[in-house]
């Protein structure tokens, strides 16, 4: 199942897309896709809603814009470092085990919304990434289970101000948290579709030229580590997000840097879990 949120900013409501694409209103269902949601059998119940239901779900015009799929979470935990060649792009010794840091929830947006670059800003930057959405209370997890804790994965553009994160007494979590910095989406497609997030295909493109292309299997530390090791040191609630680092191809990286300005639209993707575009403006 593919899990979508719609509507204005602020007045989203839940929606499923169907196989063939179409998205439907499923807000009669009676519950948004939150921490309740995910820890209460949502998914499994929607599921079994939907068999009687689907066909008098309104369907959602596709002029309508579609927000992060999921309500802001506890916390969105990001794993920096975590595939091979970004690390050696950005000269940094390979982690011995995952470097973690934070988003700010308030920096959740719609897949489709607008990056504000942040006032005095100037190494904006892109990051194309595979996230993972807890579906099961988290604590001091085995490897081995970590996949019962996961509702699905979603794509994530970890949007991140270089100068803020590196320069600025190397606090990452300033340069990554800024308001606009974590578009989420199209949709959450729960783990039932995802056949192996440790190989899927991620790219990216900024102003249609590809930046990033790369698969997880370049993962230092793949997502049932990821999820066993955040859990030793945190409880993961239902929905929160997992972001699972990016591939080589940032603007960091390049010789010399390059960064975002405005005017410019990045897309990105990853197999399976669709597309999104967001064009960039500077904070007025």
């Amino acid at each position: 199942m593919k899990l979508i949120r719609f509507g204005a900013v602020g007045e989203e409501k839940p929606g499923v897309q169907l196989a063939n694409g179409t998205n439907i209103d499923v807000s009669a269902f009676g519950s948004d896709y939150d921490e309740a949601f995910f820890g209460n059998d949502g998914i499994e119940k929607l599921s079994a809603w939907l068999e009687q239901n689907e066909s008098s779900c309104p369907v959602i015009d596709d002029s309508v814009r579609l927000g992060a799929p999921l309500t802001r979470p506890s916390k969105i935990v990001c794993v920096g470092l975590n595939y091979a060649q970004h690390a050696a792009e950005a000269g940094m010794e390979i982690p011995k085990e995952p470097v973690l840091f934070f988003k700010s929830t308030t920096a959740l947006v719609g897949p489709n919304d607008d990056v504000i670059i942040p006032k005095g800003s100037e190494k904006s930057d892109w990051e194309v990434e595979l996230a993972i959405v807890i579906g099961k209370k988290a604590s001091y997890v085995e490897e081995a289970d970590a996949f019962d804790h996961v509702a699905g994965y979603v794509l994530h553009n970890d949007v991140s101000e270089r100068a803020y994160q590196l320069e600025r007494s190397g606090q990452w979590c300033k340069g990554k948290g800024c308001d606009t910095f974590a578009p989420v989406g199209p949709f959450i497609a729960t783990k039932d579709e995802i056949k192996d997030p440790n190989n899927l295909n991620l790219w990216l493109k900024l102003n249609g030229e590809e930046m990033q292309n790369s698969s997880t299997s370049d993962f230092i530390f793949n997502v049932q580590h990821v999820v066993s090791h955040i859990s030793q040191f945190m409880t993961l609630l239902p929905g929160d997000i997992i972001s699972t680092g990016t591939p080589f191809g940032v603007g960091l990286g390049l010789n010399p840097p390059m960064y975002l300005k405005e005017g410019d639209v990045m897309e990105l993707g990853i197999e399976g879990l669709g597309v999104s575009k967001q064009n960039v403006k500077a904070y007025k």
